[in-house]
C-alpha cells in the first residue's frame, strides 16, 4: 500500500543547511558536510529551520531509504555541531613502538620488531592527535572520522601469529562517547 510519508530532522543552532540540486551543504562552527542524495521519487527541502525529507507515493522500499537519508542528514547536523570523536589506545607488550603524525599519515615504528614502518591514512577533514599511550580522532563527518580510526586500527592487524600471545596493536576503545568491549 502506497501512502504519502515525511520525516523532518532539526537544524540546530549554530548550524545552517543548504540544497544545490541533489547536494545537501550542513555548515556549522565545527566544519562543512556536503552529500548528494538521490532516489526516484523522494525529495529534500529546507524550510523552518528543518530539513523536510518527503515522498508522496512511499512503498516499503522507500520508507527504509528515507529512513537512511534521515540518519545521514542527522549524523551530519550533529558532526557541523558537535563533532565525532574516536579514542584509540596503543598497546605494546613485546617491542616498544613508536607513534608519529607526518602531515596526513600516522608512521608505526618498530611494531613487533619490524624494521619497515607501517602507515595508516588520515583522511580529509579528520584531525588525528597523540596523547601518550592514546590517540584521538576527531572530524565533522562520522563517515571519515570512523573510517580514519579504523585504518589506524588495521594498521596494526597481525597475522601469521598467536593473539592470545601477541597482544600488541592499536585498538579502538571509545567511539563517539560509546564505550567498546
Amino acid at each position: 500500500m502506497k501512502k504519502e510519508l515525511i520525516y523532518n530532522a532539526e537544524i540546530p543552532e549554530g548550524a545552517e543547511a543548504n540544497l544545490e540540486g541533489r547536494s545537501l551543504i550542513v555548515k556549522g562552527e565545527k566544519g562543512e558536510n556536503k552529500r548528494a542524495f538521490h532516489y526516484p521519487g523522494i525529495e529534500f527541502r529546507v524550510e523552518d529551520k528543518k530539513v523536510i525529507i518527503h515522498c508522496k507515493k512511499a512503498t516499503k522500499k522507500e520508507k527504509s531509504i528515507m529512513g537512511v537519508f534521515r540518519s545521514h542528514v542527522e549524523n551530519m547536523l550533529k558532526g557541523v555541531v558537535k563533532g565525532f570523536s574516536y579514542e584509540l589506545k596503543i598497546c605494546s607488550g613485546h617491542f616498544p613502538m613508536s607513534v608519529e603524525l607526518s602531515g596526513q599519515d600516522l608512521v608505526i615504528n618498530n611494531f613487533l620488531g619490524e624494521k619497515k614502518p607501517r602507515h595508516a591514512k588520515i583522511l580529509d577533514t579528520v584531525v588525528a592527535k597523540i596523547e601518550g599511550d592514546k590517540i584521538v580522532v576527531e572530524g565533522c563527518d562520522k563517515e571519515l572520522t570512523g573510517q580514519t580510526s579504523a585504518n589506524i586500527e588495521k594498521s596494526t592487524k597481525i597475522s601469521g601469529r598467536d593473539r592470545r600471545i601477541f597482544q600488541d596493536g592499536i585498538f579502538i576503545t571509545n567511539k563517539d562517547g560509546k564505550q567498546v568491549n
